[in-house]
């Protein structure tokens, strides 16, 4: 209850910061590419639910049909579209999916039914205990070391490999632990984030959180695990889940 009453008081507040913001986005995706402003987008809530997601576009229409995961540099992105995803305005919408109750501001984020359907392992269900959110531990380590390292043509792939169990390991240790104050303090760590990425930083120390999922400092590369912690993501992977096509 505490933590549903500090989403509506916070996410009240930022709608009003964030109108204009969404207004000058939707005005900047028509101008950039014909179809509507916004994008509705299938994902997977609390307890297996779907639900729609919005999103102000940054894809054409002719080629949004594809992966739900996004390379770097992807061809399906347009310009316009690309300063909105870097600087997260795109999400801003999803303030209207928390007053719904479908999301909250801190959680794990929401997938895509096939995502969930096809890679999510036993452990990963786990997550599906909470509703999604607009920002957690896992997607703030997403956004500063991940999306840079997903090619085009092979983004999902990476994605799913390599970046999801990492995400998901950090976000279901965070889970452990989560309170109020601490989701106050992923808001602040995300909000400093997006301004550092405004003013033109690039690099980024992982985040504290990996010390107590990886027994490892300063890896070589942040998608790139020890060998323990491969050989655990390989066991789940080869578990009896579904796994991809």
């Amino acid at each position: 209850m505490a933590r549903r009453i500090l989403d509506l008081i916070l996410t009240l507040t930022l709608g009003l910061i964030a109108a204009p913001f969404i207004a000058c986005g939707a005005i900047a995706v028509r101008l950039s590419s014909p179809g509507p402003a916004f994008y509705c987008a299938r994902r997977v809530g609390r307890n297996g639910a779907e639900f729609t997601m919005y999103k102000l576009r940054s894809m054409h229409i002719r080629s949004s049909a594809g992966s739900s995961i996004t390379a770097a540099n992807d061809s399906r992105v347009f310009a316009a579209g690309r300063i909105l995803r870097a600087l997260k305005i795109d999400e801003l919408p999803q303030l209207w999916n928390i007053v719904r109750g479908d999301m909250s501001i801190v959680g794990p984020r929401p997938e895509a039914p096939d995502i969930v359907q096809m890679h999510y392992t036993p452990e990963y269900l786990k997550s599906l205990q909470v509703a999604p959110g607009l920002t957690s531990p896992g997607s703030v380590f997403y956004y500063t070391h991940g999306e840079q390292l997903l090619p085009d043509g092979a983004a999902e792939e990476v994605y799913v490999e390599r970046l999801l169990p990492l995400k998901m390991k950090v976000d279901l240790e965070y889970l452990g632990r989560q309170t109020v104050w601490s989701d106050v303090g992923v808001i602040f760590t995300t909000a400093s984030v997006l301004v550092q990425k405004s003013l033109g930083r690039r690099s980024f120390p992982l985040p504290a959180i990996f010390n107590k999922c990886f027994a490892w400092a300063e890896p070589r590369n942040a998608t790139e695990p020890p060998a323990k912690a491969d050989s655990e993501t390989s066991t789940s992977k080869n578990s009896d889940h579904r796994s991809a096509a």
